[in-house]
């Protein structure tokens, strides 16, 4: 069972001194991109979600978003001294060297000082991170099975989707194979008179020359070695339908081969009936590729 590109979840938890939130989305994508917006501080995160993630998923474009409360109020912000008595020195040779340029510089207020990045910060020390880091480690599971669930369950919908494409292909390529045996005789009396035709206006022409050209075009114009590939492509999109691993980027490649039958057998069909079921191929093959977009 294929699995789609397309997923969510979310999971809420917490802990003593603060709860999170996870926010985990996908779509499709050629290949494998993960984008993270995560607190500040917890050093190590980033380097699990990657590598979890990775295991879990094959292709797709991930956004994970992760928002973690400390103790759910404005306790969880402290002021970082440190930084705060480096800033008022800064500031104090920004004044100095202001007046002696003779410039006037508006007052700094309290508020200024606070927005500066890095003054005030969230959460505890490095022991709380740690804590915290083991909670949302144990949590990340949990997370990632919901992830991939989804996706299997959006993979089985595409799964019969994609199934009942390629019956309507298998049909529609048996209907053409029936259509081109059908106007086997036809073609076979346009080559005959187009044959007299021209030996008949051509006093010179060598009439087995001529048929050997004649013959060549009614080779051009046959469609069994395209109705044959056609066949092997169902097989074997049939076979990529019922394998377990990612299949989507070989089933992409095979709808290019769909297509490039289906438009090799519309240039020979030289027949209405046979025109029109490849166009209706055409329409089915790219209506399937659409599908097979989202496939992991």
């Amino acid at each position: 069972m294929v699995n789609s590109m397309t997923g969510f979840a979310a999971r809420r938890g917490s802990m003593a001194g603060g709860e999170w939130g996870w926010d985990l989305r996908s779509v499709n994508g050629k290949g494998f991109d993960l984008r993270l917006r995560l607190p500040e501080g917890i050093d190590g995160l980033e380097a699990l979600l990657r590598a979890e993630l990775g295991k879990a998923v094959a292709r797709g474009n991930l956004n994970l978003t992760l928002k973690v409360n400390r103790d759910g109020g404005p306790d969880a912000l402290r002021l970082n001294k440190a930084v705060l008595a480096g800033v008022l020195v800064a500031l104090h040779a920004v004044e100095d060297a202001a007046l002696e340029a003779d410039l006037r510089l508006a007052p700094t207020t309290g508020a200024d000082l606070l927005a500066l990045r890095g003054v005030l910060e969230s959460g505890g020390g490095d022991e709380d991170n740690s804590a915290l880091l083991a909670a949302l480690t144990a949590d990340l599971p949990l997370l990632i099975a919901d992830f991939v669930a989804m996706r299997g369950a959006e993979g089985a919908a595409l799964t019969g989707i994609i199934t009942d494409q390629v019956t309507q292909i298998a049909a529609l390529a048996a209907m053409a194979r029936v259509q081109a045996d059908a106007r086997r005789p036809l073609i076979a009396a346009n080559l005959r008179t187009n044959l007299a035709r021209v030996i008949d206006n051509s006093d010179s022409a060598d009439p087995a020359r001529v048929a050997m050209e004649l013959a060549m075009l009614a080779v051009k114009a046959d469609v069994t070695e395209e109705l044959d590939r056609l066949d092997a492509h169902i097989v074997a999109a049939r076979a990529l339908l019922a394998e377990s691993a990612p299949v989507g980027r070989k089933l992409d490649f095979l709808m290019q081969e769909f297509m490039r039958e289906a438009n090799t057998l519309c240039s020979k069909a030289a027949s209405a009936d046979l025109t029109r079921t490849g166009l209706d191929l055409k329409v089915v093959i790219d209506q399937m590729r659409e599908q097979v977009q989202n496939v992991e």
